[in-house]
């Protein structure tokens, strides 16, 4: 990151997309779309008493793989779709344990922690089950429709009190089709109601073939500009657009979410650009969520050893909150902030 801007070098993000085992980017018509994952999704958390992610207190399954590599991402252990190790320094008490549990010597003591030797470790997961101050994790769990539906049903009197429910979320759920239809299927036959969080970075068909099968779209828009949108992003977002235009278009719950981030989006230009844009969307007019950054998730990245410039991002001010709302409201579009 240079200059303010995230620039991707020439070959960059796809290098980034094999080392993260991310999807593959792909062209027809000169169009870019996404392809799904085949492989069986890995969760990287699930989330209880969710506040923020829909109506009532909700449930949120977090799904790995994106397609998008935002460089204010909140959750960068759901970008790559597999495992990763995360390691916290500042909990490691150099007992030596986990150094000892590795089959493959893939870990060393040393005066600044553990070392990982990627060429050797095998992400079998030994080393987190025995670390007694959990420094050690592996960011990525396999589970079956049947054990995630067992999750969500712990939390039914949650839902049933309050109007909640289930809300999907990654990563990119869309990129896992197959699960999240037979997710979304189970919790429509049990009364659940559904919510999928998404970028819309995916094929037109596999969004609508999901809108048929959920009650809320949360629909992530990080900016209108195509370019502005590449350097942040590591994609182009004509695809985005064009999705949230067809969304729009259909009898789908949905609710437009923008993330404000201080030097990246929160400019008079872009916010009048993504009013007037989000005006023009057919249908009833929609309710937009800002979302002010924050900076919760560096530690998240320290664990993960992801070199990141935190300077370069800052949470917005609450001048620039109140005048992104008033953009908003001058075109007739009622912005709030916070999910």
């Amino acid at each position: 990151m240079t200059g303010g801007t995230v620039r991707w070098r020439d070959g960059e993000m796809e290098g980034r997309r094999r080392l993260w085992k991310l999807p593959k980017l792909s062209m027809r018509r000169n169009e870019l779309f996404i392809e799904p994952l085949m492989q069986m999704p890995l969760l990287f958390d699930i989330k209880r008493y969710a506040i923020h992610d829909g109506p009532g207190i909700r449930i949120v399954i977090f799904l790995k793989g994106c397609n998008l590599s935002c460089a204010w991402c909140h959750n960068p252990e759901g970008i790559p779709a597999g495992q990763e190790r995360m390691y916290a320094p500042a909990r490691c008490i150099r007992c030596g344990t986990c150094v000892e549990a590795c089959p493959n010597r893939a870990l060393t003591l040393t005066s600044g922690g553990i070392a990982t030797d990627t060429a050797l470790c095998r992400m079998c997961g030994a080393c987190a089950e025995v670390c007694p101050t959990k420094a050690i994790e592996l960011s990525g769990t396999r589970l079956t429709v049947e054990e995630i539906m067992m999750e969500i049903e712990k939390e039914r009197v949650f839902f049933e009190q309050s109007g909640g429910g289930v809300t999907f979320s990654g990563g990119e759920p869309l990129l896992h089709p197959d699960m999240l239809l037979q997710l979304l299927d189970e919790c429509g036959k049990r009364g659940i109601h559904r919510a999928v969080d998404t970028a819309g970075l995916v094929s037109s068909e596999i969004l609508l073939q999901v809108a048929g099968h959920t009650d809320l779209f949360l629909y992530d828009l990080k900016m209108v500009d195509s370019v502005r949108h590449h350097q942040w992003t590591g994609v182009p977002n004509g695809k985005i657009l064009e999705n949230l235009r067809i969304l729009a278009g259909t009898d789908t719950n949905l609710i437009i979410r923008i993330p404000l981030i201080s030097g990246v989006n929160d400019d008079e230009d872009n916010l009048i650009q993504t009013a007037q844009f989000v005006a023009t969307l057919p249908g009833e007019k929609k309710t937009v969520n800002l979302l002010p950054y924050h900076k919760i998730a560096q530690t998240k990245y320290l664990k993960l050893g992801r070199a990141v410039d935190f300077q370069l991002l800052e949470e917005p001010g609450a001048e620039a909150i109140q005048k992104a709302v008033e953009i908003f409201k001058e075109y007739g579009i009622e912005a709030t902030v916070g999910g």
